[in-house]
């Protein structure tokens, strides 16, 4: 076990997908993995193994923000030999023509985190996505008439801003969306020498003020896990 997930050495596969709704990982697990076994409930942060047509995969919380986010990918990748980890969460869109339930996936994450800042002692560095996982999941989405958008995406540090204007100058430079988490999960898979991918889908929009439900972040955008899972073969 490590400080933060109750497994054993080999109770946790070498793919993770990984929600921040611990609720979500129990509904990818209850519906699209046979033969699950639940590895983790500490701190009500859950993590299934199963089976996705023969292969064995995992999936787990990571709760919200870049911070809570690193505890639980430094652990996978440096106790347990995970080896490629998929983000399957929420975003909001930057731009009006981004609809609830299209799918973005994450070339590269800007971040206003000073993470990075602290670790490279002030200088700039680049999270990315791996290149092999990215391009089959847009193979993927496209063969199956998905409504996917590939770019550049916005990792932030806060959900409420002061100012309701923060977001257009993302915007202007291109940003499609704004979630908490995928700067902190590529540069870690970048220091351990692992694969990542964030594969999102917008519940809320910027721009037009739409926005999803609670229970349809947690049960209905499914499509995004179905891919993480096909990549993972």
């Amino acid at each position: 076990m490590s400080i933060h997930i109750g497994a054993q050495k080999g109770n946790i596969a070498e793919t993770v997908l990984l929600p921040g709704d611990p609720m979500r990982a129990k509904h990818i697990a209850e519906t699209m993995l046979d033969n699950t076994a639940c590895f983790n409930r500490v701190r009500g942060m859950l993590g299934y193994t199963g089976i996705y047509k023969d292969k064995r995969v995992s999936v787990m919380g990571s709760g919200m923000g870049i911070p809570t986010l690193s505890i639980y990918v430094n652990e996978l990748l440096s106790e347990y030999g995970v080896r490629n980890i998929i983000r399957v969460g929420t975003c909001g869109a930057l731009l009006a023509d981004l609809r609830i339930g299209d799918l973005v996936l994450a070339m590269s994450a800007s971040t206003d985190s000073s993470i990075n800042k602290i670790r490279f002692n002030g200088l700039d560095y680049a999270p990315t996505a791996n290149f092999d996982l990215l391009l089959g999941a847009y193979q993927y989405a496209k063969s199956h008439k998905m409504n996917i958008r590939v770019g550049n995406i916005l990792s932030s540090d806060t959900f409420y801003y002061d100012d309701q204007d923060w977001w257009k100058k993302w915007a202007d430079f291109g940003a499609l969306v704004v979630e908490m988490e995928s700067a902190g999960l590529y540069t870690l898979a970048a220091k351990y020498s692992a694969k990542a991918l964030s594969i999102l889908t917008v519940s809320d929009n910027l721009v037009t003020h739409v926005e999803s439900t609670s229970e349809q972040r947690e049960k209905d955008f499914t499509a995004m896990a179905e891919i993480a899972l096909e990549i993972s073969l």
